[in-house]
């Protein structure tokens, strides 16, 4: 049975992170799981946490008033969930909800942000890691406005 560092090194995420680093952000990490609906949070919540998915699916979600949800993003196996927790004011900004059975790691983002702010480098690195994920975030949700709005037309 692989502990909670060996799993949170072998996760994309964390991968090739120096053992240091990688024994010391194991300390903010702890095993969850979601059922099928639920939610790992809510748009406007504190954002108190990362989730490296191990196992599972879950859809980001943006509310729309009188309509069901849109889903912009699924995630799955070796996706992280939850990048609101890096900058204040620390809320997330849309719903994340498990499709199916969800087993991930999640890291508190208070612990995590602590060991960032005490050792630039590590902090660096995981920022490193997080803007491909924020850069990948931002077009899935662009590409989910021209589904549902479409692409302009072009001025006369």
């Amino acid at each position: 049975m692989k502990d909670i560092a060996q799993i949170v090194g072998e996760h994309p995420f964390f991968q090739g992170l120096e053992s240091d680093f990688c024994n010391l952000v194991c300390g903010c990490a702890r095993n969850v799981r979601f059922n099928p609906g639920e939610y790992l949070f809510h748009e406007g919540g504190d954002a108190n946490h990362m989730f490296l998915i191990r196992y599972g699916q879950v859809a980001l979600e943006v509310a729309v008033p009188g309509k069901p949800a849109v889903s912009f993003q699924t995630l799955h196996d070796g996706d992280l969930v939850g990048v609101s927790w890096i900058l204040p004011p620390y809320h997330w900004a849309y719903d994340a909800r498990a499709i199916t059975l969800t087993r991930a790691i999640a890291m508190d983002a208070h612990c995590l942000r602590k060991k960032c702010d005490d050792d630039p480098v590590l902090g660096y690195e995981v920022l490193k890691r997080l803007l491909p994920i924020l850069t990948s975030r931002l077009h899935a949700t662009q590409m989910q406005i021209l589904d549902v709005y479409g692409a302009p037309e072009p001025p006369e």
